[in-house]
């Protein structure tokens, strides 16, 4: 049977200081809610891509995600940036 839990990851990424960005949170359940949470009374951009979620879930903590994840995270930083009117 599957895992119906809500899951969340956090992903941290300095242009000027790291290769590519790293995780800097992640959990399921209660744990998830509270990431969510946070990210929402910081005004940190939320987007929602379970295949994504699952993938960085299974990253250590502070570990620089893949190169095999590197189009599905730009993806996500292109949504960060449009919604900031950043480009």
């Amino acid at each position: 049977m599957k895992d119906k839990r809500r899951k969340a990851a956090a992903l941290k990424y300095r242009r000027e200081s790291q290769a590519a960005p790293a995780v800097v949170a992640k959990g399921n359940g209660i744990l998830a809610d509270r990431i969510i949470a946070l990210a929402r009374e910081h005004g940190v951009p939320i987007r929602e891509d379970r295949n994504l979620v699952e993938a960085v879930s299974t990253l250590d903590l502070f570990e620089e995600i893949p190169p095999e994840l590197y189009k599905a995270v730009a993806e996500v930083l292109v949504f960060i940036y449009r919604l900031s009117g950043r480009t």
